[in-house]
């Protein structure tokens, strides 16, 4: 398999992964109706920094290293789902709020999105398990693993990108009626019982 082949079918790959709802989606999607264009980008770009993160960690041979000390793995796993039932149970405490109809002020900044982005990548040892069993069969043997590796995460991340744009316009299209009080609760509620979900399930499984 040469370089070509190997990039064209790691992006056949990723781009139905790209594309299967899951909790990056969830993260986009609410942001996006909830706060605004700008914090719904920081949060996207924080996830691709992860994934690129995650292919240069998971190149350097690190990520194969976390897969084979399950008591580090535990760690970053534990972790990762204490934050997500945190941010969760956050959600679900800010939908009952009883001024619930003022936009929570916390979540309208660029940074505070991308810092949720990238935290939630980040602490997803499944990316680094996803990277660690795939990134190895698109490596062509006579290739650089290192530089290939870094290339296979860009296009994952470009996908990613794509796909958040239209995510992104499709929540700008839809904004004004699901802005409305009543419905940006329902959108609270219904993201944080995801995210809490997606949070112990990473635990238990």
């Amino acid at each position: 398999m040469d370089l070509t082949t190997s990039v064209v079918s790691f992006a056949a790959v990723v781009a139905l992964l790209t594309i299967t709802p899951g909790l990056d989606t969830a993260l986009i999607l609410r942001t996006s109706l909830l706060s605004g264009r700008r914090p719904a980008w920081g949060v996207a770009l924080g996830i691709q920094l992860g994934l690129l993160v995650w292919g240069v960690v998971t190149a350097a041979g690190l990520a194969t290293l976390l897969a084979a000390a399950p008591l580090a793995y535990d760690v970053l796993r534990y972790a990762g789902a204490a934050y997500l039932v945190w941010l969760g149970l956050r959600m679900l405490l800010a939908s009952r709020r009883e001024h619930a109809d003022t936009p929570d002020t916390r979540e309208v900044r660029f940074r505070t999105g991308f810092r949720r982005g990238l935290v939630t990548n980040l602490l997803n040892p499944k990316v680094g398990a996803f990277y660690v069993a795939m990134l190895p069969q698109f490596i062509p043997p006579d290739a650089p693993a290192a530089a290939v590796g870094l290339l296979l995460a860009a296009v994952h991340a470009a996908e990613g990108l794509v796909w958040s744009t239209g995510l992104i316009a499709f929540a700008a299209a839809m904004s004004g009626l699901l802005r409305h009080p009543s419905v940006r609760r329902l959108l609270d509620r219904v993201t944080g019982v995801v995210i809490v979900g997606f949070g112990v399930r990473l635990a238990v499984d």
